[in-house]
């Protein structure tokens, strides 16, 4: 139906149709614009893309390497901005209380105890960054697969499976592009987890 056919019926417009189209070549089409083996080679862009940011968001499994332990990835990287005007940090860890964290457990050999533990010191490490950055801590209940790191319109995400942790993933470096599913996608998981999490922090 033509959009003034629409409006008089007080609709909205129709959206934009995308046909089928041919692949592209990721060079043409570059929202995933490097791979990196693991997160340590990754670990200096994704600290520079943080430091940066006016936005951060990580979602993790304890969190402390990441930005939980004073030499974790990210923890350095959270200093007040100019004129007092912090960093607005949102971490999702899994519950510690949960059978998703049993289960994970399980998968890297640990025992669910001190993989609580860790989750648990990873918040209170956190809870002190209070007076660093506009902070907000939330665990989620669910089974973690992905691990995300994104700083304002860049994304760094590995993977979570049995017998690797996430920092041995392979990380996708993934930008925000006008029709690029996976940065939209990404965010999109991540704030529906954070909507359905409860918050500690």
């Amino acid at each position: 139906m033509p959009d003034d056919a629409r409006h008089l019926l007080g609709l909205a417009a129709s959206r934009e149709k995308r046909s089928g189209g041919p692949a592209f070549d990721l060079a043409a089409f570059p929202e995933v614009v490097r791979v990196y083996a693991a997160q340590g080679s990754a670990a200096e862009e994704i600290q520079q893309q943080t430091r940066e940011a006016a936005q951060l968001d990580v979602l993790a499994v304890r969190g402390l390497g990441l930005i939980g332990l004073n030499d974790s990835l990210l923890r350095a990287c959270l200093t007040r901005r100019h004129g007092g005007k912090g960093l607005r940090v949102r971490v999702a860890l899994l519950d510690p209380d949960s059978d998703a964290l049993a289960r994970r457990a399980a998968e890297i050999g640990e025992s669910p105890e001190s993989l609580a533990s860790g989750v648990r010191l990873a918040e209170a490490r956190l809870r002190e960054l209070a007076g660093t950055c506009d902070i907000g801590v939330w665990r989620y209940r669910m089974l973690p697969t992905w691990r995300i790191i994104r700083a304002d319109s860049t994304m760094f995400v590995g993977a979570f499976d049995a017998g690797w942790e996430g920092h041995e993933s392979a990380t996708y470096k993934v930008m925000e592009t006008p029709h690029g599913p996976l940065y939209r996608g990404f965010r999109r998981m991540f704030e529906a987890i954070i909507d359905g999490a409860e918050r500690t922090v």
